[in-house]
């Protein structure tokens, strides 16, 4: 077999397009086929991929469902949208992007920190209907962010980058919630989220959605916070009870909010979140720039390209599966 036919005997599926340099890399190493999850020719095209880049929710019994799957490669850094315990059960490799967008989202948490301390969104439409005078009228409103306080909720590799800018960038007192203790010593106070929430101005949350923090942030720990403080999510919409959200804002129990993730994505139409003026709404887009583009294809490329030649790759999500993984790779790379 030559290697153009054996490469156009492998098939990688993407659930969504990605970047021009990232497809034009991988044709060359296999036959491509952009097809959406919701679409008729789905079953059939998974069934015979041997790696599926993901960038849209996949069934849970998927990885029952195909003998030919190597590894299902995340187009990103979050894994909530693949069922990687499944994939786990049946040898398939699980991979995402971990660090390829994590200054992307940390600046745009820092961003939308300084559109509510300055409440520059309000006076950008301010100054469109109603003019200059009425849109000043907002400056003395603002605030600075030096000396104030940051609570970051979760202090993974964004979460890390967020309080570093923070504290650098701003001089804030940086007030850390992790999971498990830190390793070293660091510039920031670590502390528990109940009393994060009650001493922070501003509450940025950046933690991975689990079972253990869906709705992790509801009507009691919105109570917790004090009424003049921020809450920016750039995690996922669950984590937040959206409707205690709203109300808190609409009754004046929060100074506001920037949201770029839903429990609902598209958020509807209908979402009590719209109507409110002290919000800041933006389309999951918080990771997607160009430079975390080419960063996420990259390593997306690199790892699918490993699995197809019979390899591991680096950032394995799933690292407990390794010996299923290898199996399986090995029985690939034997009939290949």
């Amino acid at each position: 077999m030559t290697a153009c036919s054996h490469s156009q005997s492998r098939l990688v599926l993407l659930t969504d397009p990605i970047d021009c340099a990232s497809h034009q890399a991988l044709s060359r190493a296999a036959r491509l086929v952009t097809h959406p999850v919701s679409g008729k020719n789905w079953p059939a095209l998974a069934s015979e991929a041997h790696v599926i880049i993901v960038r849209s929710p996949i069934p849970r019994s998927l990885p029952s469902q195909t003998c030919k799957l190597l590894g299902l490669v995340r187009y990103g850094a979050g894994v909530d949208m693949i069922p990687v315990a499944e994939a786990s059960k049946h040898g398939i490799a699980v991979t995402n992007a971990p660090n390829a967008n994590a200054n992307s989202v940390a600046e745009y948490a820092i961003g939308q920190m300084l559109n509510l301390a300055r409440k520059l969104p309000e006076a950008n439409q301010m100054l469109r209907s109603a003019g200059w005078p009425a849109a000043r009228a907002l400056a003395p409103h603002g605030v600075d962010l030096r000396g104030k306080t940051v609570a970051v909720i979760g202090m993974g590799n964004i979460g890390s980058l967020i309080a570093h800018k923070c504290h650098a960038g701003f001089d804030m007192t940086v007030l850390a919630v992790r999971r498990s203790p830190p390793s070293g010593r660091n510039a920031f106070s670590h502390t528990t989220l109940d009393d994060a929430l009650a001493r922070a101005d501003v509450v940025i949350l950046s933690c991975s959605l689990s079972e253990e923090t869906r709705g992790l942030i509801d009507s009691r720990r919105l109570s917790l916070m004090k009424p003049a403080a921020w809450l920016i999510n750039v995690s996922r919409g669950p984590i937040v009870d959206e409707n205690a959200l709203a109300e808190a804002l609409r009754a004046g129990r929060l100074g506001g909010a920037a949201l770029d993730v839903f429990a609902e994505e598209p958020l509807p139409g209908d979402s009590a979140l719209r109507a409110l003026p002290n919000v800041i709404l933006s389309p999951h887009m918080a990771g997607i720039t160009r430079e975390s583009l080419d960063r996420i294809g990259e390593q997306a490329t690199k790892q699918t390209i490993d699995l197809l030649t019979g390899k591991i790759p680096e950032h394995l999500v799933n690292p407990e599966a390794r010996p299923s993984i290898q199996e399986r790779l090995d029985r690939y790379l034997a009939g290949a």
